[in-house]
């Protein structure tokens, strides 16, 4: 596992039965040209000619398709029981247009950070539906999120929990928590036994400290506590997983209050729910995903503890990971050992995911230059070209093999269902490259979010004092 790789990501790590890792036997990456649940559709993307956006917005160029980001909201609340609320991830694309667009659907926010916080208030969500999770939030941040009377913090020690009352006393307010558990705590079970150490060490509270927690809030005049959060694991495509975790967490979850003799009234079960990012992998089924949720909900009603329960789950990957496109050109192309190789303008200091996890994401080549497409060279491999970038890194790979077309210079490569962890995961001043802008595209019309930033831009930023 590459050090430094986000919560987000760490499903490089799970078990077969969560997710499958990229392999060199598994085959080339080759993108559907009419994929009618992502953003390539008939060779265009997000039904616009990726020529026109590369001429008028430059590249590289990541393009984001709000209304296939409508659908895959809608296609998620119309398996969910109605005890279920969303709140969108931040982490997964905290881009303000994406944001606000979540925001105007509904959706509240679930946010990791006080640029998050600034980011989801601007986007015009209510304090009263952001919650704030993750591990080390500064006490700036906590005092932040209680000016703000934000919905929940989440807390992930009993030393937070004293950071956050005392700040809460100075302010003389009471704030909502809820407290996250472990998912390496041994009551979790299967989920623990499916995940393996996924969550160990770093996040949350074990059982011993989650009642210590809920006691002291219980008692405290400046701490609600609604409930308890707990994070399963990323990018899991398994509707019975999902389900069980809900399930273990809801379980605990009645455990912990009812011994500190409060109401359970809010159970955050997180995110996780996945896309394939490989030709061969299933996507999640809603349908069962739901069908399970609303027999689990069906119990929560017929008894006292569960009944007034609201259930948060927090999607980011599975809402915007299809809608988004990297979109970089042909710089160069040539032959090493036999090898077809493109290279690009655009690399993984954009797009650092398929190199941070070691998983590979579908590619797609659009063929503008005359001759483009056509045969590979003599004495090439056929059927097999690697796609790198401008980068002075041997881990500057987006794809070995993964593409049939013969990309010529001049051409476009497209990165699929990057709108999630792509951007804001990145590394965009190694080597000094100008930083890619960000498009939207709604209703047939691309709108430019966020410009493209050259170079000269952050230097203008620094100064040399002269010592």
């Amino acid at each position: 596992m590459t050090a430094g790789a986000t919560e987000a990501d760490r499903e490089a790590r799970a078990t077969p039965a969560l997710d499958g890792l990229i392999t060199d036997d598994q085959g080339p990456q080759v993108a559907n040209a009419d994929d009618p649940a992502g953003i390539l559709r008939s060779g265009l993307l997000a039904g616009l000619d990726p020529g026109g956006l590369a001429d008028r917005f430059g590249t590289p160029l990541y393009v984001y398709d709000l209304d296939l980001v409508d659908r895959q909201v809608d296609r998620l609340r119309a398996v969910l029981p109605e005890p279920v609320e969303l709140a969108y991830a931040l982490k997964a694309n905290p881009s303000l247009a994406v944001v606000a667009h979540l925001g105007r659907r509904g959706l509240g926010a679930d946010i990791a950070s006080a640029g998050e916080l600034a980011t989801a208030l601007r986007a015009g969500i209510a304090p009263g539906s952001i919650v704030f999770t993750g591990p080390g939030k500064g006490e700036a941040e906590l005092a932040l999120a209680v000016e703000r009377g934000i919905r929940a913090v989440t807390v992930e020690s009993p030393a937070e929990l004293e950071r956050l009352e005392r700040i809460a006393a100075a302010a003389a307010r009471r704030v909502p928590v809820l407290l996250r558990a472990a998912v390496s705590d041994p009551a979790r079970h299967e989920v623990v036994r499916l995940i393996g150490d996924e969550g160990a060490g770093k996040f949350g509270m074990d059982r011993s400290d989650l009642r210590h927690a809920a006691r002291r809030a219980a008692r405290s005049e400046h701490l609600e506590l609604l409930g308890l959060h707990a994070f399963g694991a990323s990018n899991v495509r398994e509707a019975d997983v999902l389900a069980e975790h809900v399930a273990a967490t809801v379980a605990l979850a009645v455990e912990v209050t009812r011994e500190a003799g409060l109401p359970l009234r809010l159970v955050d079960a997180g995110g996780g729910l996945g896309i394939p990012y490989r030709a061969d992998e299933a996507p999640l089924d809603l349908a069962a995903l739901g069908a399970r949720l609303t027999a689990q909900a069906d119990r929560w009603r017929r008894e006292p503890a569960t009944r007034p329960m609201r259930l948060l789950l927090e999607p980011g990957r599975f809402l915007v990971g299809p809608a988004g496109a990297y979109l970089a050109r042909v710089v160069d192309r040539k032959t090493v050992d036999g090898q077809a190789v493109a290279i690009l303008d655009g690399g993984i200091h954009h797009l650092l995911r398929p190199a941070l996890v070691g998983q590979e994401q579908r590619i797609h080549v659009f063929t503008l230059t005359p001759g483009g497409g056509g045969p590979l060279p003599a004495g090439e491999a056929a059927g097999s070209v690697t796609i790198a970038g401008p980068l002075c890194s041997g881990l500057d790979v987006l794809s070995r093999g993964a593409v049939t077309a013969h990309p010529a210079v001049g051409d476009l490569v497209a990165v699929l269902d990057a709108g999630a962890y792509g951007f804001t995961e990145a590394m965009p001043f190694f080597l000094s490259h100008p930083i890619p802008a960000e498009v939207v595209v709604v209703g047939g019309r691309a709108e430019l979010v966020r410009p493209r930033l050259e170079p000269e831009t952050w230097l203008g930023w620094q100064r040399d004092p002269g010592l």
